[in-house]
């Protein structure tokens, strides 16, 4: 395993970041695996020097965060464990989902509950609240580090100006501020390059990409996608752009680049994630131990700069994606 800084934390991480979406009740999502398969992953990962761990109050409603915390018993010290929150919770209850104070310290309270924990290395906001005033959202998050109960603050997908917003307006009020962003980038989704990613390099902001393989697009031809369990069952796969623009030249590079090295197209994918200087660990979701060997191995596998460049050059813009 190698390991990064994770932005200006001064937390050290595995450049691989287990998400653990992929586990809870498969009730929720057909695809995700059960409570033993999944305490059976976090068990390998954990073997394989995987110390980072990524959930969410809303995956499998609670589900993911009590078997990652259950699954982590005799090794919380050395593990860093990230969740978020910001999606209803309860349809009975409008306030348990959203980021006013009220939502947050409820739904944070929860999720240690679920996770067993006292402190949570990572609590990230799920998405932009657009009925809360960013300082109130702020205020209280800075709260909970105060009281113990989160050691650093995190952002997912959103506007550029949002994030550059909700950066000032914690330096201007003197309040914890976001240390990472969660973003939505892969080889067939890069309009962070615009924007985003830049400003995270200049505020020292960790990168930690949600779906670097694009939902499984870049696990497989494109042709052979549909037939995947997770093709058949999955809409969410079909809301992003990623067959628009150049996505089906880039998924053919990706194959021939992967028969080229003796490789996987995953680890292909994987790879190019592990070149990009932005990114300092992406978050990988995966329903078996191979796969996750898989990634592990995808460390070992150099990318030339030419390799780099002819995997990006089919590449044109899409719509903006993963922001709601």
């Amino acid at each position: 395993m190698e390991y990064t800084t994770l932005g200006d934390t001064g937390m050290t991480v595995s450049k691989i970041c287990l998400g653990c979406m992929s586990f809870g009740d498969p009730d929720w999502r057909e695809w995700v695996l059960g409570e033993e398969e999944g305490k059976r992953l976090v068990e390998r990962a954990l073997e394989l020097g995987v110390n980072f761990f990524d959930t969410a109050n809303m995956y499998s409603n609670g589900e993911s965060e009590r078997i990652l915390g259950e699954a982590l018993e005799g090794h919380r010290e050395e593990s860093v464990v990230a969740t978020k929150g910001y999606f209803q919770m309860d349809e009975s209850d409008p306030n348990s989902g959203g980021l006013s104070r009220k939502a947050l310290e409820q739904e944070l309270q929860h999720s240690l509950d679920r996770l067993g924990m006292e402190t949570i290395d990572l609590y990230q906001i799920h998405r932009w609240d657009y009925d809360t005033p960013i300082e109130e959202t702020l205020a209280a998050l800075d709260d909970a580090v105060r009281r113990g109960q989160i050691r650093h603050l995190g952002a997912s997908s959103m506007w550029a100006h949002q994030f550059a917003e909700a950066l000032h307006a914690s330096d201007r009020l003197g309040l914890d501020r976001f240390a990472t962003m969660q973003n939505h980038y892969n080889l067939v989704y890069r309009e962070e390059e615009r924007e985003m990613l830049p400003l995270c390099d200049r505020e020292n902001v960790g990168v930690i990409p949600w779906s670097p393989l694009a939902r499984g697009y870049l696990t497989r031809p494109d042709e052979a996608v549909d037939a995947t369990t997770r093709g058949e069952t999955e809409e969410h796969l079909y809301r992003h752009p990623y067959r628009d623009g150049g996505g089906p030249a880039v998924n053919a590079r990706v194959e021939e680049l992967a028969a080229e090295k003796g490789v996987k197209m995953a680890q292909i994918a994987l790879a190019w994630q592990f070149h990009a200087e932005p990114v300092d660990a992406p978050i990988v979701g995966t329903t078996s131990v191979e796969h996750l060997e898989d990634a592990v191995e995808a460390l070992d596998i150099d990318l030339s700069a030419s390799d780099i460049e002819w995997l990006e050059e089919p590449y044109e813009p899409v719509p903006v994606s993963g922001h709601d």
